[in-house]
């Protein structure tokens, strides 16, 4: 069964409110054109018009009920019939246009140009239709026929809007009825892994070092882990307090990969969440987890790395620092030009994509990288 999006399903509501209003607005032509009869130069070709609008009133009746019958050709032979009822109506009527032929029956079609294409369809019809209707008038403008074109012009783009900001709310409230069920779901897992999974390896780890070598490394095999199993739950947990749909927490992502153990990581970050639009977040990480590789294959893999996270308002600061002996001066530059692209492209290009830096500071007292990008909302 195919799945309705909620902006689908605001539009099909629209859709079949103005079928009731159009099937209203059609038998307002049918006696308001018989009541004025009396006015029309070619009765006959009246009566052929009225028919024809009727006709097409059942057929958009019908049409407009399914989404996928909704297209650019319907909703504009729609708008073309109804500006051509208007431009014929000096023609058929004797006495002048005082009303035109389809009276307000044109007014359904400035809101379904609205519904299906919000307050630029609203617009573009409503101006569609008065003009033709201002043409019919030309050169007697009256102060009742300004108050019509204004009130069209006014209409259609505002219903237009009123649609999409419905269409958004809808597709807002869906999501945060998804996210409240992940973010219970992830809670009643974590409490699951915490009473059962995190507590066996806890006590393994205490009690290991008891059963002589061999228990001592099952001890510290249980308490690594320990650690990345509740660098995953607090993950999931922080994800599902994200602000806004596609943002991702850097301290829970950093926290993952600062628990793979190699190398040994001292993770420093704030006490709150610090988010950040989905990609950048991943890319970021990546570029620090790249740091880290670096460190394990260039320092070694017993060795202590410290990554700090800062959220300084403007920005957001990622540093990864080590106490090895440093990288030797051009040592990058000749391992780009032999095609090692580690550091130009894992680090330095990651960060150019998502519009941050990658500042590297070496010597004899190790290396630190600083990779920094814009927070979100800022210049």
């Amino acid at each position: 069964m195919a799945t309705v999006r909620p902006a689908d399903a605001v539009e099909d509501g629209m859709f079949r409110a103005l079928r009731w209003l159009r099937l209203v607005v059609t038998l307002n032509l049918i006696f308001f054109n018989l009541a004025v009869r009396a006015d029309f130069a070619h009765p006959v070709a009246a009566l052929v018009l009225v028919a024809g609008l009727v006709a097409w009133t059942l057929f958009a009746v019908w049409a407009y009920a399914a989404a996928h019958r909704r297209t650019r050709l319907l909703l504009s032979v729609d708008l073309a019939i109804s500006a051509g009822a208007i431009l014929v109506s000096p023609w058929l009527k004797e006495s002048g246009p005082h009303a035109t032929v389809p009276g307000f029956w044109v007014m359904v079609v400035v809101l379904a140009w609205g519904v299906h294409w919000r307050w630029t369809g609203g617009l573009v019809a409503a101006a569609v239709v008065s003009a033709a209707d201002i043409s019919t008038r030309l050169p007697d403008i009256t102060q009742a026929h300004y108050g019509n074109v204004f009130l069209l012009m006014i209409g259609g783009p505002l219903f237009g809007y009123l649609c999409g900001s419905l269409q958004r709310v809808a597709a807002e409230r869906d999501e945060a009825q998804r996210l409240a069920a992940l973010a219970h779901e992830r809670a009643r897992l974590g409490r699951a892994v915490h009473d059962g999974v995190l507590q066996v390896l806890a006590m393994v780890q205490r009690r290991g070092p008891e059963l002589g070598p061999e228990g001592a490394d099952l001890g510290r095999l249980a308490g690594e882990q320990e650690q990345a199993l509740r660098a995953l739950v607090h993950v999931t947990e922080t994800a599902g307090i994200a602000r806004d749909v596609g943002t991702l927490d850097v301290s829970a992502l950093l926290s993952q990969v600062a628990h793979r153990g190699s190398p040994q990581v001292s993770l420093a970050a704030p006490g709150h969440p610090v988010f950040l639009p989905g990609a950048v977040a991943v890319e970021l990480v990546a570029a620090a987890a790249a740091c880290l590789d670096n460190v394990a294959v260039h320092v070694g893999e017993s060795a202590h790395a410290w990554v700090l996270l800062e959220d300084l308002g403007d920005r957001v600061v990622v540093s990864v620092r080590d106490e090895g002996p440093g990288i030797p001066s051009g040592r990058l530059a000749a391992a780009e030009v032999d095609g090692r692209l580690g550091v130009s492209q894992s680090i330095c290009g990651r960060l150019t994509d998502i519009g941050g830096t990658a500042e590297l500071s070496t010597g004899a007292h190790g290396t630190e990288w600083e990779l920094s990008v814009p927070a979100p909302g800022s210049p």
